[in-house]
């Protein structure tokens, strides 16, 4: 963990509260301010906001590499439990549920063979995370029946590719170390936001879409 401010850090001690709660807090509004940057400006299609912002700090949380196998994982056992649910008929409560519980079920398996294998690695991982990522397989079958599995696939390597690069970003350490010793400047999310709700041009994807046309003009 970054070392805090003098004063921050002798706060935070005095009050019991833990340094990592209050930089999580404070990477919050950047993280949801970077990831509508990318939808906005960029114009890459996530599961929202507030997914790719837990799968980002369930990437902080078990490392990039458990993180982004985890995620994968959810994502093909979720398509693979759907397509074998499909002829059951049943409502769509019940099919995530099963979805869920199949999930669980194998990573829980995982564990087990990780820990007599001596892989210690997997079998260490916070459970909150790991739980994080389970639950997101909701919103990809949401997605699956809305719309298609390809459009549902897009989304969820999208989201992928949005966590991945506002990890990188938040997980900078200079960062991090400035939002400590200046803990006023996540406020600042709130006039950039602002502005990323009133942009009405195009965003960035879509020049490359329409390069034609805009070519032309």
């Amino acid at each position: 963990m970054p070392a805090a401010h003098p004063l921050i850090e002798q706060f935070v001690i005095a009050q019991n509260i833990p340094l990592e709660s209050v930089v999580l807090l404070l990477l919050f509004p950047i993280i949801a301010t970077l990831v509508a940057f990318f939808r906005q400006i960029v114009g890459i299609k996530a599961f929202g906001i507030y997914t790719p912002s837990l799968i980002i700090f369930s990437f902080l949380a078990i490392g990039l590499k458990y993180g982004v196998s985890i995620y994968i994982g959810v994502i093909v056992i979720g398509m693979l439990s759907r397509f074998l649910l499909k002829k059951l008929r049943i409502l769509y409560l019940s099919r995530v549920a099963i979805t869920l519980s199949i999930i669980s079920f194998a990573f829980l398996g995982l564990l087990i063979i990780g820990a007599m294998i001596q892989r210690t690695g997997f079998a260490s991982i916070s459970i909150v995370p790991l739980l994080i990522m389970i639950v997101i397989t909701e919103k990809f079958i949401a997605a699956q029946i809305e719309k298609d599995t390809k459009t549902a696939l897009l989304m969820a390597g999208q989201t992928l590719i949005v966590s991945l690069a506002v990890f990188y970003i938040v997980s900078w350490s200079t960062l991090i170390n400035l939002l400590l010793s200046h803990p006023w400047i996540p406020f600042l999310t709130i006039p950039i936001n602002i502005i990323l709700g009133k942009w009405s041009g195009l965003r960035i994807t879509e020049y490359f879409r329409f390069r034609t046309i805009v070519g032309k003009e």
